[in-house]
């Protein structure tokens, strides 16, 4: 595996470095258009849902980016939050009308199918929620 790490503010506009970031990591290990697509999204909607709706946390989050061969990985590392599970979001009715739709839900929704897994480990004692993506590289 080759890997990069880094904080970044918690802060939306903190978006634009997370993305040169990611650019960065992409480019030098040759990812695929559709590959780079998801991870920005997955990325993007996540860390956007930690500065959001998290409650507490420190002035930063952690983007950590692993991949080998056939995969990418992910890590999103959140400081001092009460626990949140992503996976309890209510499944989004996207057939629905949108009067019948509800706010909430769908960037969850849209990560699960973009990538080939999402998932969530809180712990307690430090109060650190990590959210870890792992999807395969299409080139």
């Amino acid at each position: 595996m080759s890997g990069a790490r880094r904080k970044f503010p918690r802060r939306i506009e903190a978006l634009e470095e997370v993305f040169a970031f990611l650019q960065d990591f992409a480019a030098e290990h040759d990812f695929g258009e559709r590959t780079v697509y998801a991870i920005n999204l997955a990325v993007e909607e996540l860390f956007t849902n930690m500065v959001r709706h998290n409650v507490g946390g420190g002035d930063s989050i952690t983007l950590g980016l692993d991949h080998d061969d056939e995969q990418v990985q992910l890590e999103l590392v959140d400081l001092d939050v009460e626990a949140f599970d992503p996976a309890t979001v209510a499944e989004v009715a996207v057939d629905a009308g949108l009067e019948d739709r509800r706010p909430g839900g769908l960037g969850v929704y849209l990560v699960k199918k973009l990538v080939d897994d999402v998932a969530y480990d809180y712990d307690s004692d430090d109060r650190c929620m990590r959210i870890s993506v792992r999807k395969s590289l299409e080139k």
